[in-house]
Formats: structure tokens, C-alpha cells, sequence
């Protein structure tokens, strides 16, 4: 198993490196740049330039891509303009929200949506079955930020029950710790349950397709007939053999989410990484999208990397020699 994670994360390298050159060819010909959006109408072509230069926009996109990953190898990232700091630490300022929505919203589709899958396809084609296949097609196919706009309409305008953006309550004068986090989760609940409707709805699928044919095999009608409890033949027999295909999804989740955050916390106002990727995107600022999409692209890269070595410990069969 240590030599295939080592022979995995050398392979990595080039697969990150191909990633970031594709997005750094096409930011390369997506329009406007970011001296565009800085220059003073008034400003001459000599002071143009200068500032073209002084960006270090006045060499080849190729030699610009080359420079940047000798700097992001060792650690330099580049520099925000807008922020007026380092990239790699406007990411550290902006990444804890959304890592943490991330993680309730992923903890809210897999107890939900593993489960549902579950119960779904022991009850196949009855009407608790129709239900939850009804479910999970509305939440893989309405919008996040239809649906987010309808639940700040009900629950944040009409009833008045949770907040309509922030994280936190402005006005919350109290020292002590527990309010502080009982009001952060409070305004976490509408956008975890945005972020992870559509994530609920592909673990329920997912994990009722795979169920659906492992309980069709020659070992679970034997466990049967010998006697053992339906709840110890689902859970401890075929739960554990239709579990592959729910750790792949599980591997992408994550990035998943972390990239489906840039709608969510737009809506919900959320000071995270969603939030300053759009204003990026807006001013052109190359050195933070670059920033951003390389620390997905590692979590992408490692989720797959995860998946791997939860094969082997699920199925006992799978051996990486």
C-alpha cells in the first residue's frame, strides 16, 4: 500500500501541472485583463505600458505559466491587488467558511442519503421507494440558487425563523463561546441544506442502484436461508459489498461541493471562497482565481487518491501491490 500512495502521488504531479496549464490558456484568452480593469481612462500609453510591465503581463502567457509554477513551488502563489496581500493568504482568510460548509453539507448528505438509498431499494417499487426516487430527482434537477432563493423567501422573509445572509449576527454582543457557534451554525443551516440537496439526492442513487444488485446475489439468498436477521443481511452482508461505488462518489464530494459553494454563498452572502472566486472573476484577478482552482484541483486529486485507499480497507479482496 506505501508504494502504490508514492507511485499515485508521483503521478499526480504531471496531472496537476496538465490542469493548471489548461486553466491558465484559458484565462489567457478569456477578454479584458487585469490591467483593463485598472486603468484610468486618462492614462497615457507610456503609463499603460508601464503598468502592463510592472504586472509582469508583457511577456508570453507560456513564460508567465512557467514563472508561476517555479513561485507556486515554493509556496508564492502570487499577489492579490484587490486584497492587497499575498494570494496564499487571502485563501487562508476566506477558506475557513467554506471548508466548513462544505463538511456540514457533506455530513448532511451522507447520513441522509445513504440511508434513504438504503431503505429505498429494500422497499423496491413500493410506494416508499416511488417517494424517495421522486425526491431525489427534484433535488438532482432544481437549481441551488432557485431553490436558495426559496428558502430565504419562506424561512428568512416570510416566517422570519433564520437569517438572510452572514454568518454571523452583527449585533451578537456576547462573549461566550458556545453563542458564537450556536449562532454561526444557525446562519450555516439554509446554505448546508442548499449545498447538500443535490448531494443527498446522488448518494440515495447511487447507493440504491448498488444495493439493488448486490441483494440479487447467490450470498445474500444463502445468509437468508440461514436464518440471520434481515437487518444483519442488509447492513452487514450487502451493505459492505455495494459500498464501492458510494466511496467514488464520496472521493469527488467534497471538491464538489467546495466549487458548488461559489452560488451558495453568493445568495447567503457568506464571506468564503464562493464569494471572493466570483469577485475574481469579475475584476480579472488572475493570481486568486489560479490561487483558488489549484487548491481544488489538489483537493480533486487527492479525493481520488482517498477513494483508492478506502477500497481496500471495504473490501478486504482489493490489494494494491
Amino acid at each position: 500500500m506505501k508504494n502504490y500512495i508514492i507511485r499515485r502521488i508521483l503521478q499526480m504531479i504531471p496531472v496537476f501541472i496538465g490542469i493548471l496549464f489548461i486553466l491558465f490558456f484559458i484565462l489567457e484568452q478569456a477578454p479584458g485583463t487585469p490591467v483593463s480593469n485598472m486603468m484610468n481612462p486618462k492614462m497615457t500609453p507610456e503609463q499603460k505600458a508601464e503598468l502592463t510591465e510592472k504586472l509582469g503581463l508583457n511577456t508570453p502567457w507560456y513564460e508567465r505559466f512557467v514563472n508561476w509554477i517555479d513561485e507556486a513551488a515554493h509556496g508564492n502563489l502570487g499577489y492579490s491587488i484587490n486584497h492587497k496581500k499575498p494570494v496564499t493568504e487571502v485563501i487562508g482568510d476566506y477558506a475557513g467558511p467554506t471548508l466548513l460548509l462544505a463538511l456540514i453539507s457533506l455530513a448532511i448528505s451522507v447520513l441522509i442519503g445513504v440511508p434513504i438509498g438504503v431503505i429505498s431499494a429494500t422497499k423496491q417499487y413500493g410506494f416508499l421507494d416511488n417517494t424517495l426516487t421522486v425526491f431525489s430527482l427534484i433535488g438532482i434537477s432544481i437549481p441551488s440558487f432557485f431553490f436558495g432563493l426559496l428558502l430565504l423567501k419562506q424561512f428568512a422573509v416570510d416566517i422570519q425563523i433564520f437569517p438572510l445572509f452572514g454568518l454571523t449576527n452583527p449585533l451578537l454582543m456576547s462573549t461566550n463561546p458556545i453563542d458564537k457557534i450556536m449562532d454561526m451554525a444557525w446562519h450555516l443551516v439554509l446554505p448546508s441544506i442548499v449545498l447538500g440537496l443535490g448531494s443527498i439526492a446522488s448518494f440515495m442513487r447511487y447507493t440504491r442502484s448498488s444495493m439493488l444488485e448486490v441483494i440479487k446475489q447467490d450470498y445474500i439468498r444463502t445468509a437468508r436461508a440461514k436464518g440471520l436477521k434481515e437487518k444483519t443481511v442488509i447492513y452487514r452482508h450487502a451493505f459492505r459489498n455495494a459500498v464501492i461505488p458510494i466511496i467514488t462518489l464520496l472521493g469527488f464530494t467534497i471538491p464538489g461541493l467546495l466549487s458548488g459553494a461559489v452560488i451558495t454563498e453568493t445568495i447567503f452572502a457568506l464571506p468564503g471562497l464562493g464569494k471572493i472566486s466570483v469577485e475574481a472573476t469579475m475584476t480579472r484577478n488572475y493570481p486568486l482565481i489560479l490561487g483558488i482552482n489549484a487548491m481544488l484541483a489538489i483537493l480533486t486529486l487527492l479525493g481520488a487518491l482517498v477513494a483508492d485507499i478506502l477500497y481496500a480497507i471495504a473490501d478486504p479482496r482489493i490489494r494494491y501491490d
